[in-house]
């Protein structure tokens, strides 16, 4: 209990430090000024601060720290993989994929709008992120880099293909291999590509790099772990979204495949193995807060 209250009470203190940084990179890089229909950029901004913890962009700064970068460099990439996480969720709620009423405890964007104005919101916020990485990063190889990294870890090879496997997954069989497909692409890989874009825009080398990807891959899985648990056991109020869908959906889940105890202990696990490629990096402290909460957290 008090390792819990102790990473809460760190992450809280990151948040704290962090999300002005975050708000200031999505004020910056996020649409400043735009000529397109006011009902989608409504809805767009509408979704983009309906809250949440922005564990993305911090991952894009406290990596970029980690390596001794300069923040200011990484936060077109931070406002770049909010952008694509929010237009992911967007997508998510609609009634062809999870049919969802609530998201941070407010209606989703095609119960707000209307679900035509919420695919073109989604797609409008997908596109500008590259389009805020490449204008915004001031180092066309790094832009590039970064770029790359998150079209990867954004479409067919991670969240896209992801989601597909998890569509496919309601009613079948548990198969932990494939649950492991499902979660390191469809969550997985944004968290992941997060912690490598802000080793890049930071300027690390390729050991480090691979040494955040590491860490990147076993937080992603962690978190998602968690994810799946908070479904079974937290309530709406908590989770600012409806409780039980994965259950309801009879869809493939950690609790499911191994249940809660097994889960709990896999998703700790992970985090210990995370902890373990951050040895040697001076200023890793917040990856470090940010690894523990994924398994403290209960929302």
């Amino acid at each position: 209990m008090g390792k819990t209250t102790d990473a809460k009470q760190n992450f809280e203190r990151l948040l704290d430090r962090m999300q002005p940084m975050v708000e200031q990179a999505l004020k910056r890089y996020a649409w400043p000024s735009t000529s397109a229909p006011a009902r989608l950029v409504e809805a767009m901004n509408y979704s983009l601060k309906a809250g949440g913890k922005r564990l993305r962009p911090m991952l894009v700064f406290a990596a970029c720290e980690a390596v001794g970068g300069d923040i200011s460099e990484a936060m077109p990439v931070a406002a770049a993989f909010e952008l694509v996480h929010t237009y992911s969720l967007i997508h998510d709620d609609l009634p062809a994929m999870d049919d969802d009423d609530l998201r941070r405890g407010m209606p989703t964007c095609h119960k707000a709008f209307d679900e035509a104005t919420a695919i073109l919101a989604g797609d409008a916020m997908n596109t500008y992120a590259f389009q805020a990485i490449l204008e915004g990063v001031s180092d066309p190889v790094k832009a590039g880099a970064a770029a790359l990294e998150l079209a990867r870890a954004a479409g067919l090879e991670g969240m896209v293909g992801g989601q597909m496997a998890d569509l496919e997954s309601e009613g079948a069989a548990a198969d932990i291999e494939r649950l492991r497909y499902i979660h390191a692409h469809k969550t997985g890989a944004l968290i992941t590509a997060a912690v490598v874009c802000g080793g890049i825009v930071g300027g690390a080398d390729g050991a480090v790099l691979s040494r955040l990807r590491r860490y990147g891959q076993q937080v992603g899985l962690a978190f998602q772990v968690v994810d799946d648990i908070l479904d079974e056991t937290a309530t709406a109020e908590q989770l600012g979204k409806s409780p039980g869908k994965d259950s309801a959906a009879n869809k493939m889940t950690y609790p499911r495949v191994m249940g809660l105890e097994a889960a709990t202990k896999h998703a700790h696990e992970l985090v210990e193995s995370a902890l373990a490629e951050l040895k040697g990096l001076a200023k890793a402290e917040a990856l470090g807060v940010i690894a523990a909460y994924f398994v403290a957290r209960t929302h």
